[in-house]
């Protein structure tokens, strides 16, 4: 039986729906088609799965369903040449041991280098891919099967470089990617609910059923989703879209482990890891690193607080700007309303490659005489920051990330190694739920994602210090925090009277000053005739 797209529920219904008898004829006649196979996929979702036409599918939710099962069955039934990983090279045992299942010899294989060679040329490749760099060993190996087993152990950039080698040769041969895994239980997960969104992510706009197919392509570095799968022309090239798709499983449709006592070891599990594996919740039970800046569940939290429409009477507080000139990096503009963050303007970074362009955009989206808050720590911001200095056009805030910190925790027992710790720790603590604060964040998951990202370590001096960009981009898959960034710049910009009143009681002629706040310090230091903010202080009144 071959399954059209949308199909999954009508399926199952009609399946559930026969009366025994029928059941049993149901049940041999699909022994009768498919004798000739070396493994049969289970009725129900793992059928789905195996039939399905999209390009990308993803596979599982719940502990039990058959996700290796599906994946080796694949590979001995309907592919020629398939490469099947898991994250750790140790983990490949798991695949090994249901191939030999499903084939009652170990014939063909080599231990040592996890090609398995089948008498009927078919080639199973078994490999782990631990590290970033190691995704660089699968360029040019194209195989028409490309397996990932608990995908969300892998991070985006492995799962997107290694399946652009999911070709064949052979024109009549069937091409495809599946991916099988629980939900995620680190924030390094997350990527794989924002790229089977449709189906993952209860924010979604336009939610897709089990078993649909959507069309995706790139454009700019970001994933559109199109109407159809009708090629599309981008930057004067014709493309053709990919298919994805997600089908949930559970134990109950995987008949072999139901058999056994699987399913009451499931619900002996904490309640966290049950909501996991056996209720397959996708934005739920993540365990984050106990280092984790901004725990998960707080920016989750902070999201579903959010609403369309802005609070009614609230004017625009400040815009945090990360700006990107050129590159593969994204100039990010976040707009903050008192506690509310409306939706954030995101660009390409060729589309912001001079001061005077970054600056328009800017002054595009502000509102309110809000302050703009810019960094200037990488470079990019300066041609900006000038321009917009020099014009006088908006009240500025550059910010040197790597500047000094003269700030405390609320608790008053640590310091900062730098603005930029200071500055993601304000926000954590504004993100607290014993916080008074109710921030707002709209339903990105990239965001959240970036938010999730950062960890932080406490040097000798008692201070809290975040990590390296370069180890944040690893764990995003290579891609920059920029959402980030620009959210935590908007909180830290302050209240823009405050900061005027404050720069007319001084000059800006003065070398270093020193301003106190409530007992809290203000540090400058003078940046082309103008002032630039190395570290500041969470003011009661300035977050408002």
């Amino acid at each position: 039986m071959r399954l059209d797209s949308g199909s999954f529920e009508d399926f199952l219904a009609a399946f559930k729906a026969m009366d025994p008898d029928e059941k049993r004829a149901a049940l041999a006649l699909a022994d009768t088609e498919t004798k000739h196979m070396r493994w049969v996929p289970n009725i129900g979702p793992q059928t789905v799965a195996y039939e399905t036409q999209a390009d990308e599918t993803f596979y599982g939710g719940s502990a039990g369903g058959g996700k290796t099962a599906l994946l080796c069955g694949l590979a001995v039934n309907e592919h020629k040449i398939a490469h099947i990983f898991r994250r750790e090279s140790t983990q490949v045992r798991g695949i090994i041991d249901e191939l030999t299942k499903i084939l009652g010899t170990t014939q063909g294989l080599n231990q040592q280098s996890g090609v398995w060679r089948l008498p009927d040329n078919r080639v199973i490749e078994i490999a782990g891919i631990k590290d970033e760099s190691d995704k660089e060993k699968w360029q040019g190996r194209a195989a028409d099967l490309k397996g990932f087993d608990e995908i969300t152990h892998f991070s985006e950039s492995i799962y997107r470089y290694v399946i652009g080698w999911n070709r064949s040769t052979d024109a009549g041969q069937r091409c495809r990617v599946i991916a099988t895994g629980n939900p995620p239980t680190t924030a390094e997960g997350l990527w794989v609910i924002n790229y089977w969104g449709a189906w993952l992510d209860p924010t979604h706009p336009n939610p897709a059923l089990p078993g649909e197919l959507r069309w995706y392509t790139t454009i700019d570095g970001k994933d559109v989703e199109l109407a159809s799968a009708a090629p599309v022309e981008v930057n004067g090239k014709l493309v053709t879209p990919r298919s994805r798709t997600f089908v949930p499983a559970k134990l109950e449709d995987n008949p072999d482990l139901m058999r056994t006592n699987y399913a009451a070891v499931l619900e002996a599990m904490p309640e966290e890891l049950r909501r996991r594996l056996r209720d397959g919740q996708f934005i739920s039970a993540l365990q984050d690193d106990e280092f984790q800046v901004i725990p998960t569940e707080w920016i989750l939290a902070a999201q579903k607080r959010w609403s369309p429409d802005k609070p009614s009477g609230v004017g625009m507080t400040a815009l945090g700007v990360d700006i990107a000139q050129g590159g593969a990096d994204r100039t990010v503009i976040a707009p903050r309303y008192g506690d509310w963050f409306a939706p954030l303007v995101v660009k390409p970074g060729r589309e912001t490659p001079d001061g005077p362009t970054a600056a328009a955009l800017i002054i595009m989206h502000m509102r309110d005489a809000a302050m703009v808050n810019l960094d200037l720590g990488g470079g990019w911001g300066g041609s900006c920051y000038d321009f917009l200095k020099s014009n006088d056009m908006v009240s500025l805030t550059g910010i040197v990330p790597g500047g000094a910190s003269a700030g405390r925790t609320l608790d008053g027992r640590l310091s900062f190694r730098n603005a930029r710790a200071e500055m993601w720790w304000r926000f954590r603590e504004a993100l607290d739920p014993a916080s008074e604060r109710r921030i707002a964040l709209p339903p990105d998951p990239e965001l959240r994602s970036e938010l999730a990202a950062p960890k932080w370590q406490m040097t000798s001096s008692s201070a809290i210090q975040i990590e390296e960009k370069i180890r944040i981009k690893e764990r995003l898959g290579g891609r920059s925090p920029d959402k980030g960034d620009a959210v935590v710049m908007a909180w830290w910009s302050g209240n823009n009277k405050r900061r005027k009143s404050l720069q007319q009681q001084r000059s800006v002629r003065d070398l270093p000053t020193m301003a106190n706040l409530g007992g809290r310090t203000l540090h400058t230091h003078r940046k082309r005739g103008a002032e630039v903010y190395s570290a500041s202080s969470t003011w009661k009144d300035e977050q408002g």
